[in-house]
C-alpha cells in the first residue's frame, strides 16, 4: 500500500514505539491522507462529484473529508466543468490564493480539453492558465474515476519531495505560466 519501509532500529533505540523512516515520507504519508479539496464546479461534472461525495462512494474515506471553499484552506483545486474564458481569470485567481504546496485535478473532458465545446468562448483545457497535475476523463466521469484521480493525486503527494517546489524545474513551470 505504502513505500514507506521499515528498518532495523540502530542499537539502543529498539523496542515498541520507535520506528525509522524519512522524513520526506512520513510527511508525504500524512499529507496525502489529509487534502482539503477545494471544488471548482461549474457544469455536470459538478453533479458527479455531488455523488462521489456521498454515502454510496465516500470520498471522505480517503481523507478528504473537509470540503475547503476558502483557497486559502485548500491545497487540492478539482475543477469539473466547462470553463468559459471570461471564468479563466477568476480560476486563476483562486489558484493563486492557494498556499504551497498545492496540486490541481482536472475533471472531465471540458475542464482537461474544452470538451465538445469547440468555440471561441470556452478555454480548451485549463492547462492554458494553471499548471494541472492529473486529468480525469469522461464527460461526465464516473464516481470511481474521480476517486482514482484522487488517488492519484495522494500517490503523487506522497511520493513527491519536500524540496521540490523549490527546484529550478518547477520554478521554470510556473514562470511559462507567468506566476512569481
Amino acid at each position: 500500500m505504502s513505500d514507506v519501509q521499515i528498518v532495523n532500529a540502530p542499537p539502543g533505540v529498539e523496542g515498541s514505539g520507535f520506528f525509522a523512516t524519512s522524513l520526506d515520507k512520513a510527511i508525504g504519508l500524512a499529507r496525502s491522507h489529509s487534502l482539503w479539496p477545494l471544488p471548482f464546479a461549474t457544469s455536470c461534472c459538478g453533479i458527479e462529484f455531488m455523488a462521489t461525495m456521498g454515502s454510496n462512494y465516500d470520498l471522505s474515506r480517503f481523507g478528504a473529508e473537509r470540503l475547503s471553499f476558502s483557497p486559502r484552506q485548500a491545497d487540492l483545486l478539482m475543477v469539473m466543468g466547462t470553463i468559459s474564458k471570461k471564468m479563466a481569470p477568476v480560476l486563476r485567481q483562486v489558484y493563486l490564493q492557494m498556499a504551497e504546496p498545492r496540486w490541481v485535478i482536472a475533471v472531465g473532458a471540458c475542464a482537461s480539453s474544452g470538451g465538445i465545446f469547440d468555440t471561441y468562448s470556452v478555454l480548451q483545457g485549463i492547462d492554458e492558465i494553471i499548471p494541472v497535475d492529473v486529468y480525469v476523463p469522461g464527460c461526465p466521469p464516473r464516481p470511481e474515476g474521480i476517486i482514482d484521480g484522487f488517488m492519484n493525486i495522494q500517490e503523487l503527494v506522497r511520493t513527491e519531495a519536500l524540496r521540490r517546489r523549490d527546484s529550478p524545474e518547477y520554478t521554470k513551470l510556473l514562470a511559462s505560466y507567468g506566476i512569481q
